[in-house]
C-alpha cells in the first residue's frame, strides 16, 4: 500500500544524453527555454554511486533534488517496532528519468522522509537550492519559473498524495471480505 504512495506520477522518457536533457525532461524545468536549461544545466552536479551507497538517508537534512539518469535506486522507509531495532522498508524502485527529493529546494532544513539507495551503478543530476537561490538572483524571470513548476509539482503530489490517502483509510475502514 505504501508503494502507492511513493509513485513517481511524473515520471518522463528521456532520449537524449546529459544535463540539459534531464532538466528537459523533468517537468520542474518544463517552463524554461533552450538558451534558459543550458543556462541552468551549468549548475547541475553529476554524481555516480556504487551499488548499496546511499544517496540521502532518511531524517537527514534535505539539500537539494535527484533527477535520475541512469541505473536504478530502492526508496526504503525505517519501520520502527518495539523492543526491536529499526530496519529498512522497500517502499518502490525508482528508473531512470524519475526523479526525485525536490520538496528540499522549498523547506528550510527539511529531514528527508525516505532513505534513496543505489541498487546498481547509479548516474544523477543534483540541483541544489543554493544553486536555486543564485540562478532567482541572477536571473530573476528563470527562477520564477523553475520556483512556479516547482509548486505546481508539489501540488499535484500533495492532491495526489491526500487522493490516495482517501482511498487506504476507505479501504481500512471499510474492508471486503476477498478470499
Amino acid at each position: 500500500m505504501v508503494k502507492l504512495l511513493w509513485e513517481n506520477i511524473f515520471k518522463s522518457d528521456q532520449d537524449e544524453s546529459g544535463p540539459t536533457a534531464a532538466l528537459r525532461s523533468c517537468p520542474i524545468f518544463s517552463a524554461l527555454t533552450h538558451r534558459e536549461l543550458k543556462f541552468v544545466s551549468k549548475v547541475i552536479h553529476a554524481r555516480t554511486y556504487r551499488p548499496g551507497e546511499a544517496i540521502f538517508t532518511q531524517n537527514e537534512v534535505g539539500l537539494g533534488m535527484y533527477m535520475l539518469v541512469k541505473g536504478t535506486i530502492n526508496i526504503s522507509i525505517e519501520e520502527f517496532k518495539e523492543d526491536e531495532p529499526p530496519k529498512l522498508v522497500f517502499i518502490t524502485r525508482l528508473d531512470p528519468g524519475d526523479f526525485f527529493g525536490e520538496i528540499s529546494l522549498v523547506e528550510n532544513n527539511g529531514r528527508r522522509t525516505a532513505t534513496a539507495i543505489a541498487a546498481d551503478e547509479v548516474l544523477v543530476y543534483g540541483f541544489f537550492k543554493p544553486d536555486l537561490n543564485d540562478i532567482a538572483e541572477r536571473n530573476p524571470l528563470i527562477g520564477y519559473k523553475i520556483v512556479s513548476k516547482l509548486s505546481e509539482v508539489l501540488g499535484r503530489r500533495l492532491q495526489e498524495t491526500a487522493r490516495k490517502v482517501a482511498l487506504l483509510k476507505k479501504e481500512v475502514l471499510n474492508p471486503t471480505n476477498k478470499i
